[in-house]
C-alpha cells in the first residue's frame, strides 16, 4: 500500500452530515460533511483515550468524541474538553491527522500523506464524466485479495478468453497483437483489438452469419490504484474505471464508475450494472487464488511475456514509489505497534511538527 496519493475513499452519496467510518490503507477514518455540505476526512481515534469519533455525532462542524466529549474542527484542532474549566488551555497536542479531500466523478476523494499541496500528485483524471454523451452508474464491490492483484487483473489483456469466456472472451482465438504501452506521468494505457465471441441465439440468426469483428479495446492504470477500460463498440463507447481501495492487506474495496455513449436510457441501467457486476464475479475465484497474495516487489519474481507488458509497466511505477520511501510497512505496524494509535501522517504534521504524539505509519524499502 502507498501513501502519498489521492484516494477515492467511498462513493459521494455516502456520505452524510453523521460521521462514517472508511477504512483505507488499513487505518480507520471518520468522513462526514460540514454545513456546506463540504466532505471532511480525518483521523477516526481520539488522541485522549482513542475512542472511535465516527460512533460520535457532528455539532457545530466539528466532530465529538462519543467517550468523553471532545470537540475536532475540519483540521484536526481540538476546540473544546469539556472536563476542563474554561481558563484552563487546551493543549497543541490535542488534535488528530486531518486529510485534504476533494469531491469529484461521484467519489470522495482523500488524500492520504504528508506532502504539501505543490508537492503532491494530481487527483486523477475521469474526462468522460464530464462529457454529457455518456449515461453514467455508480457502484462497488468487495472482495477479498489484495488490491495489487485487483488492479493488475483489471488491466490484464490475455485473461478475458479464459476467465471471461462465453461472455466478452472468446477462448477459440486467445492470441494477443503486439501493443505499444503509451507511457505518461501518472499512468500508462494499451491498445489492442480483441476478438469478440461468436454471437449465439437471437444476435446470431440477425446477423445471418456474419463474423463479428475484432473490438478495440484500451486497458490501462492511473497511480496508485485504478484501472481504465475502455470499450469501442459499432454502437458506441464503453469506459469502466476502478479505484480498487485498500482496507487492509487481504480485502479490497472496488469503487467504479460505468460510462456509456449507447443505450443512454435509465431502462437499461439495470443490466449495465448487472454487466459490471459479472464481470467481478467471473474473475472473482482466480484472483482470489493467486499466490502470492500480494503482487512482488521483484520484477523477476514471477514470469513475464510480451502480452503483459501494461503489468510490467505498472510495477515498474509501483516499485519507483515504494523506493521512495512511499510504501506503508503493515506487517510492522502489526508487530511493532500493535498497542499503540498508528495514523497515516497527514500535510498538518508538516506544519506543526512538535504539535504530535501519536505514531506514523511506519514506511520502508522493500528488498
Amino acid at each position: 500500500m502507498l501513501k502519498n496519493f489521492w484516494y477515492a475513499i467511498c462513493l459521494s452519496t455516502e456520505v452524510k452530515e453523521k460521521p462514517m467510518q472508511v477504512t483505507a490503507l488499513g487505518q480507520e477514518l471518520v468522513v462526514y460533511r460540514n454545513h456546506k455540505q463540504q466532505a471532511i476526512a480525518m483521523s477516526n481515534r481520539c488522541i485522549h483515550r482513542g475512542g472511535s469519533l465516527s460512533s460520535g455525532l457532528v455539532k457545530n462542524d466539528c466532530v465529538v468524541c462519543p467517550y468523553h466529549g471532545w470537540e475536532y474542527q475540519s483540521d484536526g484542532v481540538c476546540i473544546k474538553i469539556p472536563s476542563y474549566q474554561e481558563e484552563i488551555q487546551i493543549p497543541l497536542k490535542a488534535r488528530i491527522d486531518s486529510y485534504p479531500t476533494e469531491e469529484k466523478y461521484g467519489f470522495i476523494w482523500a488524500f492520504l500523506g504528508d506532502l504539501s499541496e505543490s508537492e503532491r500528485p494530481p487527483l486523477p483524471l475521469f474526462p468522460e464524466c464530464d462529457d454529457p454523451k455518456y449515461r453514467k452508474l455508480w457502484g462497488d464491490y468487495h472482495w477479498d485479495v489484495h488490491y495489487t492483484r485487483a488492479l493488475e487483473n483489471g488491466m490484464d489483456i490475455a485473461h478475458a478468453p479464459f476467465v471471461h469466456a462465453g461472455s466478452f472472451g472468446n477462448r477459440d482465438e486467445p492470441e494477443v497483437e503486439s501493443y505499444v504501452v503509451e507511457q505518461f506521468e501518472w499512468g500508462s494505457d494499451a491498445t489492442v483489438n480483441l476478438n469478440p465471441p461468436p454471437l449465439s441465439g437471437l444476435w446470431s440468426l440477425l446477423s445471418k452469419g456474419k463474423e463479428r469483428p475484432p473490438v478495440k479495446t484500451t486497458s490501462g492504470y492511473r497511480m496508485p490504484n485504478i484501472t481504465r477500460l475502455q470499450v469501442t463498440l459499432p454502437i458506441g463507447d464503453f469506459v469502466l474505471y476502478v479505484c480498487h481501495l485498500p482496507v487492509s492487506e487481504t480485502h479490497t474495496r472496488s469503487l467504479w464508475v460505468q460510462m456509456r455513449s449507447f443505450f443512454t436510457s435509465k431502462l437499461f441501467d439495470r443490466d449495465s450494472m448487472r454487466r459490471v457486476i459479472k464481470i467481478f464475479d467471473e474473475d472473482r475465484q482466480t484472483v482470489s487464488e493467486q499466490r502470492p497474495q500480494i503482487l512482488p516487489y521483484d520484477l523477476a519474481a514471477e514470469l513475464h511475456v510480451r502480452s503483459d507488458a501494461i503489468q510490467i509497466d505498472f510495477r515498474k511505477k509501483r516499485k519507483k514509489y515504494i523506493d521512495l520511501g512511499w510504501c506503508i510497512d503493515s506487517q510492522r505496524i502489526q508487530s511493532e505497534y500493535a498497542n499503540k494509535a498508528v495514523v497515516i501522517p497527514s500535510p498538518a504534521r508538516k506544519e506543526n511538527p512538535n504539535a504530535w504524539i501519536m505514531d506514523e505509519v511506519p514506511v520502508k524499502q522493500i528488498s
